[in-house]
């Protein structure tokens, strides 16, 4: 099968010819029609986190495709079955975390293009037990993002609390950032989209954003409380020190500031107005497979729709260099 491979922190993926993976008696196996490309497959291939992934390494964790190879203890998929891998590869089952539905916390999982390789192929395996259906009527490039990009965002908003009618600040508009905007209003919730740029704040005002903010012009913080007295919640999906510090600025009293993005610096938390204003400052890291399919329904429901740009696996260099740059609106998908 034909693969893109990485061998070395910061080096260049390399197309090749790899063995179609053998599969165990809980795995199948997936023809992969479609991959999205994540910021977290680049922080993979560069090293970036200190949990290091496996090398060499084939990266990819929004994989989508239909299954050719069901292993023995698979009762509940059958040949044909359009379905995803998405980044919690598996999870152990049994601990406190999994018991409690948040196996997403299980310090014994193994996620998809990191530790395990990942849907960067033509075929990909997986754990029968973790691969999530694709519902009718959502088609391979419209399903690849929301198996992280969607799931990471909707379950955001999940943690968030936000009621309908209320008010929530979405800290980036890029992959995951123009998928929030379209949950959040889904949800019924009044949103404030940040970044920078026309053609951002442009899409973001058309998924349904009520107030869209420039942080390079707009004095961000300033506007979010005159005209809110404060958000709800905020999301913070950008990989930027400034944007954390200015979604915890713009919380109202006894609100949340959920954090998304992985940038590189700490971010600073006073701790005197955190425990005054009552102020929840949450970790979300993506989602549990009942999230997955809830998500998923928004999506079959005509709700949500990932904004998507088609490429081929060949182009996963450049596509890489374009995200470094900050050159890419929506979400790439790679079809095979």
């Amino acid at each position: 099968m034909k693969a893109a491979v990485i061998h070395q922190f910061k080096g260049r993926l390399e197309i090749q010819q790899r063995d179609k993976p053998s599969i165990a008696s809980q795995e199948v196996l997936v023809k992969i029609h479609a991959c999205g490309v994540c910021h977290t497959d680049l922080h993979a291939c560069q090293g970036d986190w200190p949990v290091k992934p496996k090398m060499p390494l084939i990266p990819g964790h929004e994989g989508v495709g239909e299954i050719v190879e069901i292993g023995e203890q698979v009762k509940h998929f059958k040949l044909g079955d359009r379905v995803g891998i998405p980044w919690l590869y598996s999870a152990c089952g049994y601990c406190d975390y999994c018991l409690t539905g948040n196996e997403n916390l299980c310090l014994s999982q193994q996620n998809c293009g990191y530790s395990v390789d990942g849907s960067y192929a033509e075929y990909c395996k997986a754990h029968g037990d973790y691969v999530v259906k694709i519902p009718d009527g959502i088609d391979y490039v419209a399903a690849a993002p929301l198996f992280c990009a969607g799931v990471t965002t909707y379950k955001a908003l999940k943690v968030s609390t936000a009621k309908p009618g209320e008010w929530v600040a979405i800290f980036g508009i890029g992959g995951l950032g123009h998928l929030a905007v379209q949950y959040a209003v889904a949800m019924g919730l009044n949103v404030i989209a940040v970044d920078t740029g026309t053609d951002k704040l442009k899409l973001a005002k058309e998924l349904g954003a009520s107030l869209c903010l420039d942080f390079k012009s707009d004095d961000v913080v300033a506007r979010v409380l005159e005209e809110t007295g404060g958000v709800h919640a905020s999301i913070c999906t950008a990989v930027s020190k400034s944007a954390f510090e200015q979604s915890y600025k713009v919380i109202r009293r006894g609100g949340k500031c959920v954090l998304v993005g992985l940038p590189a610096e700490d971010m600073p938390l006073p701790i005197f107005d955190t425990v005054l204003n009552g102020v929840s400052v949450i970790g979300s890291i993506v989602g549990t497979r009942k999230d997955l399919v809830e998500c998923l329904d928004f999506a079959a429901r005509g709700k949500v729709k990932a904004i998507t740009i088609e490429k081929k696996l060949e182009d996963i260099n450049e596509i890489f260099d374009d995200m470094i740059n900050g050159e890419i609106t929506g979400r790439v998908v790679m079809t095979f």
